[in-house]
């Protein structure tokens, strides 16, 4: 890619994102959403939905540059972040697919396309099925996948994640530590790319929030819903009309080249765009680059 002439993008503190998010009712649940909603120019709008284990804030860096060009919508998904983490809860993917049309519901939305990661993906690739099947509450226009298990075969899960699904799943969450997230994450991140201090500290403060380390091994369902639901999903990337595209960081171990390349030889027409270097976060390695791909995939300029 050209190098972009957009401004260095950061994360928001963690102060000023938490300061920014409203409390959303659903059901028995309380959770915590950003929305920017611009009342005079007609704009489409944009659902963000973050990964495994962290929040809505690994959408900050992007958040004003892409509010000039969208409405935007984000919730912390039940057992992450800001909202509930019931303790006895089963985390299922497809209600978390739920939970995004309540969101838009609840905004009067009628329309939007969506931007999303990690965890965030599966639940793109529910909702993408639910259109194909004309269940959709809203219309679905274009789904942007970064790193994230759309193939559940060729996600290479890390350790603590496999153990998290057995009986120690309790003594996981239990021992799970900041400076085990900093080795984690240190782990999948690209080597020039790896997280700050005051990242790891943040995603601490949001995976804690309401007791949240309790949860951990409980939201880790997501990977036996994959495969659960895998031809299904799967079928909703492959047979669909809809536009797609896939902005993959290279370097991560869970989900890098070797899905890219998978999707570029199963999805067809496949739209895609590698970020060599970069790790499987790349909405906060290389905002910059990952910004120009999108607003190109939507025609517009960085």
């Amino acid at each position: 890619m050209t190098q972009t002439t957009t401004p260095t993008l950061r994360l928001w503190s963690i102060e000023e994102w938490i300061a920014n998010h409203r409390t959303l009712t659903i059901g028995p649940f309380e959770f915590a959403s950003w929305v920017h909603r611009d009342e005079v120019a007609d704009r489409p709008w944009l659902l963000l939905i973050h990964g495994f284990p962290t929040s809505s804030w690994d959408w900050s860096a992007l958040w004003r540059p892409l509010s000039e060009q969208f409405n935007l919508a984000a919730i912390d998904m039940l057992g992450f972040g800001l909202s509930d983490k019931p303790r006895n809860h089963q985390y299922a993917l497809v209600s978390q697919a739920d939970l995004q049309e309540a969101l838009l519901a609840e905004l009067g939305v009628s329309e939007a396309h969506i931007l999303c990661h990690d965890y965030g993906v599966s639940v793109a690739q529910e909702l993408l099925a639910r259109q194909a099947e004309h269940a959709l509450s809203f219309r679905l226009q274009s789904v942007c996948f970064l790193n994230g298990g759309i193939f559940p075969r060729q996600h290479r899960p890390r350790l603590i994640q496999k153990l998290a699904l057995t009986p120690l799943g309790p003594v996981i969450s239990a021992r799970l530590s900041k400076e085990k997230l900093r080795q984690t994450f240190c782990d999948i991140f690209g080597p020039q790319t790896p997280p700050t201090s005051r990242e790891i500290d943040g995603h601490w403060q949001m995976m804690t929030h309401n007791q949240g380390k309790r949860v951990f091994h409980k939201t880790m369902r997501y990977m036996k819903d994959r495969l659960v639901h895998q031809h299904r999903w799967e079928s909703a990337v492959t047979q669909t009309d809809l536009p797609l595209r896939l902005i993959n960081g290279g370097k991560d171990p869970i989900s890098g080249k070797h899905l890219y390349t998978y999707y570029r030889e199963n999805v067809p027409k496949a739209d895609s765009v590698l970020l060599e270097d970069i790790g499987h976060y790349p909405q906060t390695e290389a905002p910059e680059e990952v910004l120009d791909a999108f607003l190109a995939f939507h025609g517009h300029r960085a």
